[in-house]
Parts: structure tokens; C-alpha cells; sequence
């Protein structure tokens, strides 16, 4: 099975530079592809990989899946876990940033 990107895609649905917001989802079952810890923050579009065939779809089988944009994003580390790194003081720990890699179907427009 492929795993790349579709070639030729062009279709990103948010641009690099975009705050959108991890959905607040909590599925009781299926192939969940968004970290607990992320669901419900805002993050910053940094980069679009291109479509892929969904994930979701993939783990159930589907022989001709859907495919999905697949982006990174950029979280403040203190936005996504609101206190400080341990005993260790750290200068500026606005500055730390959190990388993942998510599918367009876990993102909404961040409404803030």
C-alpha cells in the first residue's frame, strides 16, 4: 500500500501561517489519529504534506479509502500544558514549540 502523497495535489484546505484547532473528539472506537493532549488546542499550520489515504479508513479495511490532507502543526508548549518544564527554569518557555503531524479531519478554523 502507498503511503505518500497523491501526486499533483494543490488542494490544501489551510495555509501555512493558519491557526486551526484540533477537534474535541473522543471516538469510542475506530483508529484514532489526533494525540489526546492536542484535542481541543490551537495550533499554527507550518506545513502541508499533501492527501493521503485516510487512516481511519485504511485500519477498517476499505480497499479504495477517501483520501485527507495531512498537515504539521506548531503548538505553544505552554498553551497545550499551562505550566512550566519540571523544576528546570527554562529563559523563555513561550518560545517551546510542539510539533505533530495531523489529519485535515481532526481540524476545524481556529474561531478565537
Amino acid at each position: 500500500m502507498q503511503h505518500s502523497a497523491f501526486e499533483g495535489d494543490t488542494s490544501a484546505r489551510y495555509a501555512v501561517g493558519e491557526p486551526v484547532k484540533v477537534k474535541y473528539l473522543f471516538p469510542l472506537s475506530g483508529h484514532i489519529r489526533a494525540p489526546f493532549y492536542l484535542r481541543g488546542k490551537v495550533g499554527k499550520i507550518i506545513r502541508y504534506y499533501g492527501l493521503y489515504s485516510d487512516p481511519t479508513e485504511l485500519a477498517a479495511g476499505a480497499v479504495f479509502p477517501k483520501t485527507v490532507g495531512l498537515y504539521q502543526l506548531s503548538f505553544n508548549y505552554l498553551d497545550v500544558w499551562g505550566f512550566g518544564i519540571g523544576n528546570r527554569k527554562i529563559e523563555d518557555e513561550t518560545e517551546i514549540q510542539i510539533l505533530a503531524d495531523i489529519y485535515e479531519n481532526w481540524l476545524v478554523k481556529d474561531g478565537n
